[in-house]
Formats: C-alpha cells, sequence, structure tokens
C-alpha cells in the first residue's frame, strides 16, 4: 500500500493495457443498458454509421482510468474527484493504455491530484482526464 508521505509530484501511475473484444464490449454495454449497436453490430456500425470498427466506449474507458488511479492508491485512499473526456474514437482491436502522473501533492489535507489518460497505440492521448485521492482523514477543515 503507498504512503502519502512517499508520493511526490511527478510520480508515474503504473500503466495498463487494454484490448478489448466483442465479448467484453457487449458485456459492458448490457451491464450498463447501453443499447447503441455501435458497440457490438459490426454490419450496423460499418454500414449504418460508417464508422471504421465496432466502437469502444467512451464510459469504458473512463472506467478504465478511475482504475488506474484506485489500483495505484489501494485502500490508502478514496477518489473525491473525476473527470474525463473523449476526445478520439477507439475501435475493436486496438490497444489502448492507461496511465497518470501525480500532479500535486496537498500534505494539509491528505489529498493527492493525479492527471490520467488513455493513449493509442501511436502515442496519441485519446482520453484526457484527472482525479482527486483522498488519503486518510485530513488534518485541517476546508476552506
Amino acid at each position: 500500500m503507498i504512503a502519502l508521505a512517499d508520493i511526490n509530484v511527478g510520480d508515474e501511475l503504473p500503466s495498463r493495457e487494454h484490448t478489448a473484444t466483442n465479448v467484453s464490449l457487449f458485456l459492458y454495454n448490457a451491464a450498463v443498458w447501453n443499447p447503441h449497436r455501435i458497440h457490438y453490430d459490426e454490419a450496423y456500425t460499418t454500414g449504418v454509421e460508417r464508422h471504421p470498427e465496432i466502437v469502444i466506449d467512451g464510459p469504458l474507458q473512463g472506467d478504465w482510468l478511475s482504475q488506474c488511479a484506485l489500483n495505484w492508491a489501494g485502500d490508502a485512499a478514496h477518489m473525491t474527484d473525476f473527470n474525463y473526456s473523449n476526445r478520439q474514437a477507439a475501435y475493436l482491436g486496438e490497444t489502448l493504455t492507461t496511465s497518470g502522473r501525480v500532479i500535486a501533492v496537498d500534505v494539509d489535507n491528505n489529498r493527492v491530484s493525479v492527471e490520467l489518460f488513455v493513449t493509442n497505440a501511436n502515442g496519441e492521448v485519446t482520453t484526457p482526464g484527472g482525479a482527486v485521492l483522498q488519503f486518510g482523514t485530513p488534518t485541517s477543515e476546508p476552506i
């Protein structure tokens, strides 16, 4: 488990590769009640909506980003703020990588801010995001 005292601005979060499959996309969309066929029906996706391939869900990529931060912090912290923005489509067959870095450490309030991102095989950031992780209990009251 990581300790707040060991965290520094610039620290890298462990990266993780994600390669969605037809089955994983179908199951994810069933679980979140998303019936949009671009996430599981190739004929519809390419023929009707004219995407080159089945589209990997934006919310799934957001879930991967939150996992990146929470897996790094472990049981030492919980997430108090989270954001992401899908900027570029990703398609079935692509391997996407989630990672991040520490951008601020607030020792007085036991908070760490992290920048998060999904990158494609070309190293392009397709989904930037960020999170604030609360470690233990703050030592001062918020303003």
